[in-house]
């Protein structure tokens, strides 16, 4: 760990600020990540952006359906339910 800190500082990064990149599908309940990227084309890319999955744009995992799919996430004042195929493609960071 501390030759791992050591490259990171001398390289001029500070390990406290690197960000995490995580799919969507990967957040937590109740955590709260950053939208990166979607690596969505297409109809399915313009309906997330229109629904405001965009980039820079807070999210919040709020619950999980008892098997797993679909999950719904808070974004932009309104709670989407989204199956785990198209939430793996949004990229977030936390």
């Amino acid at each position: 760990m501390e030759k791992e800190k050591t490259l990171h500082t001398a390289a001029g990064i500070n390990p406290q600020e690197m960000k995490l990149y995580h799919p969507l599908h990967l957040l937590p309940m109740g955590k709260k990540a950053t939208i990166d990227q979607l690596t969505l084309t297409g109809d399915m890319r313009r309906r997330l952006l229109d629904l405001g999955f965009i980039p820079g744009t807070k999210v919040q995992c709020l619950y999980r359906s008892p098997l797993g799919d679909p999950t719904a996430y808070f974004v932009r004042g309104t709670v989407i339910a989204l199956r785990q195929e198209d939430a793996g493609q949004i990229i977030v960071s936390f």
